[in-house]
């Protein structure tokens, strides 16, 4: 990975190791917490949302991955070599729109050039009322994209929280692929269907005890 770029303003607010060519910014803007629980805290990834989100816009190549024994081979997130900054503003007490607001505006004064926010609100906000709407709108007249996800609502209609028309709004999506398994019950009968837990076995666990573990009819 090349150095930052001579005009990136960022910074680590946590162990300096911990950030490199890669990784060269990590702000937390958790406010919320500090004023209810007089606690700071830090921008490392609790619990591993934020850290799946940017393998996918911006991973490295890594050879022979596999989820549990499946689909073993290369990866690789969408630009591989772009650098990476990251803007904490949630907590186990919420996301506040303050905070949301804070990172927006340090993310355009810091220079990035593409801001992708993987949270989103209550469906039917109005616009003038939107977080995001109003943070991102000050990242387009800078010439920043803004990537968000179309919610965490759905999919039913009406489900969509991040419309906005100078974002792009992503929603989820799947693949053909597909992981076969079967399951042979007690009787002989043979069941095909999908499960990533191929090499999962019941009998291991409980080797004692007769219980079904399905049902046919």
């Amino acid at each position: 990975m090349p150095p930052p770029p001579s005009r990136w303003r960022g910074k680590c607010e946590f162990k300096g190791s911990y950030c490199n060519n890669k990784l060269i910014g990590a702000r937390s803007f958790d406010l919320v917490a500090k004023t209810k629980n007089g606690t700071t805290s830090s921008p490392v990834d609790e619990d591993g949302h934020e850290t799946h989100t940017s393998s996918i816009a911006a991973g490295s190549f890594v050879q022979n991955a596999e989820a549990l024994g499946n689909a073993k081979g290369t990866v690789v997130g969408m630009a591989p070599h772009a650098h990476l900054a990251m803007y904490k503003v949630c907590s186990v007490d919420g996301c506040a729109g303050s905070d949301i607001l804070a990172s927006l505006d340090a993310a355009i004064h810091d220079g990035v050039d593409v801001i992708s926010i993987s949270l989103g609100g209550d469906p039917g906000t109005p616009m003038y009322e939107d977080t995001i709407a109003i943070g991102t709108y000050a990242a387009m007249q800078k010439g920043i994209f803004v990537s968000s996800s179309a919610g965490n609502f759905g999919p039913f209609n009406g489900t969509v929280s991040n419309e906005a028309p100078w974002y792009l709004s992503v929603g989820a999506s799947t693949v053909n692929r597909k992981f076969y398994v079967s399951a042979r019950l007690g009787n002989g009968l043979v069941l095909e269907g999908e499960s990533l837990s191929r090499d999962f076995n019941p009998t291991v666990a409980w080797p004692t005890l007769k219980l079904p573990i399905s049902t046919v009819g």
